[in-house]
């Protein structure tokens, strides 16, 4: 791999961290139920307008269907009043409001298309909005749960660092009583044979030797002395 292709690795993985770290997923969900919930309240206002514009077709069809009959009694009122040119004329607008009829009533059909197209697209969408709300809050949840174990994780790994270096210096403290216990009681050995002598001793070690010797002897002495008394008690 050349050099400009390793740069340009480095920096997509540079780039992705970062934005790894600057996106917040929770706030990516919940921008994206916005937007749908916005698409949503569009195809709700334009399911108002076709049913508006429906409705206003089908009032003037009404008035048209309302307005042949009266057409043809005007002709033939007129006919009886023998002006045929008048009965021409209202026989006129009755075809004109049959052709402009048969327009409105296939308008009417394309508009009511429209609206059950509309109204199917609504609901759809309203089912995905619901399924997508319960995804969001199933992912919000695993999210919160997973940067909770990551955060007692971090917080674990760093009390155990701690702890770990925390028990390396009792241990060394350990190993440093114990030699200071093994040092004293070396020397409290050499003192006590008399090899050593600490600065508050007032004898030499034959002093003491002889001191033993003389202790060792009152001791025999006292213990004879016992013994002979015992002996004395046992005489009848």
């Amino acid at each position: 791999m050349g050099i400009i292709s390793r740069t340009k690795l480095l920096l997509r993985v540079k780039t992705n961290a970062a934005l790894d770290e600057l996106e917040d997923p929770i706030q990516t969900l919940d921008y994206a139920e916005q937007q749908q919930r916005v698409v949503l309240r569009n195809v709700g206002q334009g399911l108002i307008d076709v049913a508006t514009a429906r409705q206003r077709l089908s009032r003037q069809a009404e008035q048209l269907r309302k307005q042949i009959p009266y057409l043809e009694d005007q002709a033939r009122r007129a006919l009886d009043a023998d002006r045929e040119e008048l009965a021409r004329i209202a026989l006129q607008r009755k075809h004109a409001a049959q052709i402009e009829l048969l327009d409105l009533d296939d308008q009417l059909d394309m508009i009511r298309q429209d609206e059950q197209s509309l109204m199917t697209a609504h609901q759809q969408l309203s089912g995905r909005i619901e399924e997508f709300r319960l995804q969001r809050t199933t992912a919000s949840a695993r999210h919160q749960s997973a940067a909770a174990r990551v955060r007692v994780s971090e917080t674990l790994t760093s009390v155990s660092d701690e702890l770990a270096e925390l028990s390396m210096a009792v241990g060394r403290a350990q190993e440093s009583t114990e030699r200071l216990q093994s040092r004293a009681s070396a020397l409290d050995a050499l003192i006590a044979s008399g090899v050593l002598t600490t600065p508050f001793s007032t004898t030499d070690a034959v002093e003491r030797e002889l001191r033993d010797i003389a202790t060792q002897r009152a001791v025999d002495e006292e213990i004879a002395t016992m013994r002979a008394t015992q002996t004395e008690r046992g005489t009848p």
